[in-house]
């Protein structure tokens, strides 16, 4: 990956991207028995969203983690006219410290956010609980090629 890359891929995050990291409590269906469970869930997200599908499809293709999706929108400007589709490049979790470990040196706007996560997964890292990133891409691109998904 280039560096002129990267640091573009940074601007896009920094103007038409946004950054999710929260910690709220999630209601789960119980496996057994009856009614819900709390608990306390982690929802670490990135994505940009622009009606553009070269550039969105660029990104997906530069960091190679993610997933591509249409986002329709529906209704009608004031004027009339039709919304444009807009496309959304959206990854999560461990993808989501893998692109911010690529944009940090370049984030501006998004800087603070990019920070949060980094910092969240070097605790995980260090109280030993979350594989280290390359194992993680190894095992996830062997059992890709293995099962043929």
């Amino acid at each position: 990956m280039k560096e002129s890359e990267v640091s573009y891929l940074a601007g896009l995050f920094d103007g038409e991207g946004s950054i999710y990291y929260t910690k709220s409590t999630e209601k789960k269906k119980k496996h057994k028995g009856k009614g819900y469970r709390t608990t306390q869930s982690w929802r670490i997200n990135m994505e940009i969203t622009m009606t553009d599908p070269m550039v969105i499809n660029w990104v997906h293709q530069l960091v190679k983690c993610g997933t591509v999706t249409k986002k329709p929108r529906k209704g009608r400007r004031k004027d009339g006219t039709k919304y444009l589709m807009q496309y959304r490049w959206r990854c999560v979790f461990r993808d989501a410290y893998f692109v911010c470990c690529l944009i940090y040196p370049y984030s501006i706007t998004k800087l603070e956010k990019v920070k949060q996560i980094l910092d969240h997964y070097q605790t995980v890292e260090d109280n030993g609980k979350v594989v280290d990133l390359e194992n993680y891409r190894l095992t996830k691109s062997f059992n890709t090629n293995l099962h043929g998904v």
